[in-house]
């Protein structure tokens, strides 16, 4: 049995996070994308407290694809240290369920 979960991945704004998310779907490594631009992240990089705006991608796939998608996201991302984090899902649609599930290549 396949585990859906979502993956967090935050990136600049505009076209490389759109890049990103359309990149992680044509290589069939998510079924869906959501694209949240506008959100501002605060942390600490080499020593520093930063505040940036960043897109946040909410990647749906099955955690099976997850060493994919993350190998994917490391080659692909212009950050150094990506953040690439997956949540499981606790309950799901059936039918969203059953598509997202069809719409991964987890091999």
């Amino acid at each position: 049995m396949s585990e859906p979960v979502a993956i967090l991945i935050a990136c600049p704004p505009g076209e490389p996070a759109a890049t990103l998310a359309r990149g992680l779907v044509e290589a069939g490594l998510a079924a869906c994308v959501n694209h949240l631009p506008g959100v501002r992240s605060t942390y600490r990089w080499k020593g520093e407290i930063v505040t940036e705006s960043e897109d946040l991608l909410l990647v749906k796939t099955l955690r099976e694809a997850f060493p994919a998608v993350e190998a994917w996201v490391v080659a692909n991302h212009p950050y150094d240290v990506p953040e690439i984090v997956a949540l499981p899902f606790v309950e799901g649609h059936a039918p969203y369920m059953a598509w997202l599930e069809a719409s991964v290549d987890a091999s």
